[in-house]
């Protein structure tokens, strides 16, 4: 449809280079201040670019990403726990960190960056190494490190919403969860000397969103050790859970004024059971 615009130029690259090498072509072949990355598989609002744009307009700013939705949420259960995983992570994670000028990973589905600092960081990009071998993972988190280190912020617009294709089955979505652990723990080794450099809630963040998952997953065995050892249920370590699962439910249903968060309750069966053993093996697998 947009092939005889001249406004548009498609680069049609010969094989299937992975989406960084991409990435790199178009940057390179691009002229624009501003820089919008959007996956295939995801729509924008009509006042998407215009919202991004307006806050790239401070210099500082490196890179700013909207929020994301999902376009098949009504598909299935899973689809609408996740489209409520992705409002939390945008309205109570990237909100949090965009306080502080630093959301540590601005996502591939919308996310625009100022091409100026683009070029200057497509080297490091291009040829980022973990364990001595190219990375083919994690670009979107990587990139926005980069930003960091280079001294500009990385910003969060909540009213520039775009809607993304997730998955609607649990294979899917653990592979996906795999990819997204790797590169979480990676990346966070990667970025541990440029905590100093940002606000003190960062490291906490950044710190919390790492161990977090662990020490959860260490209470879990040391109760599922207890009640095979001494056949008694483990109920400090159930009700906290439960409890703590009620409480961030109940605040997300009130700020989203949206009832329908009490149910992301049965997410935590998912993350105990599936999405923490799958952490653990992500990260011996780094």
């Amino acid at each position: 449809a947009f092939a005889g615009d001249s406004r548009f130029n498609f680069i049609l690259l010969d094989k299937n280079v992975g989406k960084r090498k991409a990435q790199i072509v178009a940057i390179r072949r691009s002229s624009g201040d501003l820089v919008l990355n959007v996956d295939s598989d995801t729509t924008l609002a009509s006042d998407v670019v215009a919202k991004l744009a307006r806050k790239m307009q401070d210099p500082a700013v490196g890179a700013a990403m909207g929020q994301l939705v999902a376009s098949n949420r009504s598909d299935t259960w899973l689809t609408r726990l996740i489209d409520m995983e992705y409002w939390l992570a945008c309205n109570e994670e990237r909100a949090a960190q965009a306080r502080f000028g630093a959301v540590m990973c601005c996502c591939g589905p919308c996310a625009m960056y100022r091409r100026s600092a683009l070029l200057l960081l497509l080297d490091q990009y291009e040829t980022q190494l973990f364990r001595g071998k190219p990375s083919d993972f994690g670009e979107d988190r990587h990139l926005t490190i980069l930003m960091l280190k280079a001294g500009l912020r990385t910003e969060y617009i909540p009213d520039a919403i775009a809607a993304t294709v997730v998955p609607d089955r649990l294979g899917p979505y653990l592979r996906q969860q795999l990819r997204w652990a790797r590169s979480t723990f990676r990346d966070t080794l990667l970025a541990l000397h440029l905590l100093p450099s940002l606000d003190r809630y960062l490291t906490l963040d950044v710190v919390g969103q790492n161990l977090g998952p662990l020490l959860l997953a260490l209470s879990v065995l040391a109760g599922l050790a207890q009640l095979a050892l001494t056949a008694t249920v483990p109920w400090s370590a159930v009700l906290m859970i439960a409890s703590m699962t009620i409480i961030r439910c109940s605040v997300a249903a009130f700020r989203a004024r949206q009832l329908r968060f009490l149910g992301f309750s049965l997410h935590t069966f998912i993350n105990v059971f599936l999405l923490l053993p799958l952490k653990a093996y992500a990260l011996c697998t780094l």
